[in-house]
């Protein structure tokens, strides 16, 4: 009986220290800042937003482009780990579904807004775009924008326009001078068998085309959900944090 007990004590004790240690944990852990949602007039649009301060000094801002029927919330994972890198990320709900000039147009204006300062904050001065599929493609039409230091294609995508001979995103990438990463899956239904891949081919200031063998689309969002997962194939714990680590690379060589 009185081993039992001893035993029990021991119990108590170490579930009492394991949970003041997660207690710590947590304070430690707590971001310095949360997370605001804002709503922004952004080139005619009403235009709603999630901002993510920067940890520590700022190094610059990032915004952060979703696909096509996604929202702000599903690059909510890379947004924080730029922020926690020092960088200002924002990820606005692109106000035009099929128009990816009227988006390239409101991120633009956005990156206005930051280098402006007062509405974010103090000015930023460098910004890096990212955007995944569609949003890539809208984001791309954008990173010629004074102040864009950066462009990051998340498995992008492109079309042809109607009555437009060539790929919108083709065309913009052989004229686009700002450095540029292309984070790619291989070939598939939702990525449309890799139909931006040929921007590799023609981005005058091209740093980084990469591969990244065995990746989903899904792996580029962060998080993903089931419908993603559903229709273009399960993620991978390590093909994402190869994702994420070419974000903090980008994020290192153009923050500086």
């Amino acid at each position: 009986m009185e081993t039992l007990m001893r035993y029990a004590r021991q119990v108590c004790t170490a579930l009492v220290g394991a949970a003041a240690a997660m207690v710590t944990m947590a304070a430690v852990a707590e971001p310095a800042a949360q997370v605001q949602t804002q709503v922004h007039v952004l080139d005619g649009h009403r235009v709603t937003l999630d901002v993510y301060p920067a940890a520590g000094p700022l190094r610059g801002g990032a915004i952060l482009s979703h696909g096509f029927t996604r929202s702000r919330r599903t690059l909510a994972g890379h947004a924080q780990a730029l922020a926690d890198a020092g960088v200002l990320a924002l990820t606005p709900d692109l106000p035009c579904t099929f128009d990816f000039r009227c988006n390239a147009r409101a991120l633009a204006a956005l990156v206005g807004s930051l280098r402006a300062g007062g509405t974010f904050g103090a000015p930023v001065e460098r910004v890096m775009l990212v955007g995944f599929s569609a949003g890539g493609l809208s984001s791309l039409l954008a990173a010629e924008t004074p102040g864009v230091v950066g462009f990051v294609g998340l498995d992008p995508f492109d079309r042809t326009m109607p009555g437009e001979a060539e790929r919108l995103g083709l065309a913009a990438a052989g004229r686009l001078r700002t450095e540029a990463l292309l984070l790619r899956a291989p070939p598939s239904r939702c990525n449309a068998e890799a139909v931006a891949a040929p921007w590799g081919t023609v981005l005058p200031a091209l740093w980084r085309d990469e591969l990244i063998a065995g990746t989903s689309h899904c792996d580029f969002e962060s998080p993903t959900d089931w419908m993603c997962r559903l229709a273009c194939g399960d993620t991978d714990p390590a093909r994402q944090q190869r994702v994420r680590q070419g974000l903090l690379d980008a994020a290192a060589r153009w923050m500086r």
